[in-house]
């Protein structure tokens, strides 16, 4: 029998089944350093909660969607408590995998960025509370732009980052001009990649999937 899980902190979860005496939840989630924090509040949660104890499961991003995605389309979860991403979320709960939140009144919504809690949003209910939030954004070194008469507009656009990068490139020197995410996944490079397709208008597939990324 599918079970539906309550979303805590773009978090799922379900209650564990007791085990001599005391109940274990295990947790899967993702290896950052976000959550290797989180980890070391696990004796302050069991101190509070003397009955419960908590096994933790940190796996690599790519690896623990794909292990997630799979229990959750087969119905049943090894786990009991996993985070996932703002993608998931609206797709899940559309599946009726979540069940939405009901935050309590000092939980305030609206401290919630509107973009994010939009996306953790579906038909007015909140399927998820984020633990926390990424987005993609451009560092430079000022000192280098300076150097090459360089000057970024508030909102540059990528052919103002590749031309900047092209000017800045000097390898002899150690210096290269940019620097992306190279390493293969979702969340590792291919979110950065569907951005700078859809700021050139491009999209993956149509809706009759059709592949749209030609060049």
């Amino acid at each position: 029998m599918r079970r539906r899980i309550a979303a805590l902190g773009c978090w799922l979860a379900a209650l564990a089944l007791p085990a001599l005496g005391a109940t274990e939840i295990v947790v899967a989630t993702v290896n950052n350093e976000h959550m290797i924090e989180m980890q070391r509040l696990t004796p302050h949660f069991e101190r509070a909660n003397p009955d419960v104890r908590v096994r933790w499961v940190t796996l690599e991003e790519a690896t623990l969607r794909q292990r997630v995605s799979t229990d959750m389309a087969r119905g049943s979860s090894r786990y009991d408590v996993l985070t996932i991403g703002m993608y998931e979320t609206q797709i899940w709960a559309r599946r009726g995998w979540l069940r939405p939140i009901d935050p309590p009144p000092d939980y305030d919504l609206a401290d919630l960025l509107p973009a994010i809690r939009a996306g953790l949003t579906l038909d007015g209910r909140l399927y998820a509370a984020p633990f926390y939030g990424e987005s993609s954004m451009l560092y430079y070194r000022r000192d280098l732009a300076e150097r090459a008469g360089i000057v970024f507009p508030e909102r540059p656009s990528w052919r103002q980052v590749r031309e900047a990068a092209e000017r800045l490139h000097d390898p002899a020197n150690g210096v290269y001009g940019i620097c992306l995410r190279g390493k293969p996944g979702w969340g590792e490079n291919l979110a950065l990649v569907m951005t700078m397709a859809n700021a050139f208008g491009g999209q993956w597939a149509d809706l009759n999937w059709r592949p749209q990324l030609e060049s």
